[in-house]
């Protein structure tokens, strides 16, 4: 999204999820100790203890999905974050032979989806798409082009530059090849086959407020030193070079799914359009990619199912 538009806004964290494994864990030993006491002021019988088993067994399976769940961000976390991407990019709109009438910076984020190609949104890959200002140019004959579209991985001191490779025609997705190999492998995040329900947990991961976010992260003599650099992407380049290019997590519930559309309450800023969404095994089910000002339930994703065509054509464009 572009940076000329920026919300500031507190980078929320995962608190929630503890809480409600803490009070699920108390619900156990209560319901369990009731369980228990039932059973033992009950005359003994084959039935009888078949039954508190299989109950207690239940309740051990819920605890152990909450667990589980309570887990996944740092989960996530820890084994994809190398895979998700801070992507910086400069386009310009304007009229052959003149000066740029508009010349905008974008941040946003993206994920590995398969060999070469990262998944965002199209806002990113062609970030005048749903721009009214650009769109008003365009309707008047000017052209809109990407100066640059560039991906900085963690762990990697230099960036990649990005090519669009895929755009969807009716929703906010595209497919961008990397033009040259990153330094090391990333390993492809992935996709869940199954459509997601409505209150199911899901985590968020981007790179809220893009390099502000970041730098807000970073050491105090860090964020000194960059805190009142207007160089979006020299930023990024040191933040590079100091292995603090680092995406952040933030969960929340499915409110809604309808259609390809993806509604929930974790809550995102500029910055993490095109970030994964992840459910609660670790399956990414959609594509970050809007909230709603003043509406903390109203963060929009689109469903990862939409990307699948996205990745087949751009395959085929790579032969």
């Amino acid at each position: 999204m572009s940076s000329d538009h920026l919300t500031p806004e507190e980078e929320p964290v995962c608190t929630a999820w503890p809480r409600l494994v803490q009070i699920a864990l108390v619900l156990f030993l209560v319901i369990t100790a009731g369980i228990l006491a039932r059973y033992w002021v009950t005359p003994n019988s084959n039935s009888s203890s078949k039954d508190m088993q299989q109950q207690i067994s239940r309740l051990s399976a819920q605890v152990d999905e909450l667990q589980q769940e309570q887990a996944m961000p740092a989960q996530v976390l820890n084994r994809y974050r190398n895979s998700i991407c801070y992507i910086f990019g400069i386009y310009q709109v304007g009229f052959p032979h003149q000066k740029p009438l508009q010349r905008t910076r974008i941040s946003g984020t993206g994920f590995v989806v398969a060999d070469g190609l990262i998944a965002t949104n199209r806002h990113v890959a062609e970030p005048w798409y749903g721009d009214p200002d650009s769109d008003a140019l365009v309707a008047k004959g000017a052209t809109a082009k990407l100066e640059k579209l560039v991906a900085y991985f963690p762990g990697s001191p230099a960036p990649v530059t990005l090519t669009p490779a895929a755009l969807s025609s009716d929703g906010d997705l595209a497919v961008v090849r990397m033009s040259s190999p990153a330094a090391f492998d990333l390993q492809a995040l992935p996709l869940a086959t199954d459509r997601p329900n409505p209150g199911e947990l899901v985590a968020v991961v981007g790179y809220p407020m893009g390099v502000l976010g970041m730098m807000a992260k970073a050491p105090t003599p860090v964020y000194a030193r960059l805190a009142f650099r207007h160089d979006d992407q020299g930023a990024a380049s040191e933040l590079a070079a100091l292995s603090l290019i680092r995406p952040s997590a933030t969960c929340g519930h499915l409110g809604d799914v309808v259609g390809d559309k993806l509604i929930y309450d974790a809550p995102t800023a500029h910055g993490a359009s095109g970030g994964p969404v992840f459910n609660s095994r670790g399956e990414v089910v959609g594509v970050n990619a809007a909230y709603i000002d003043g509406f903390s339930g109203g963060t929009l994703g689109v469903s990862s199912q939409a990307l699948k065509p996205l990745m087949v054509q751009a395959q085929k464009k790579s032969f």
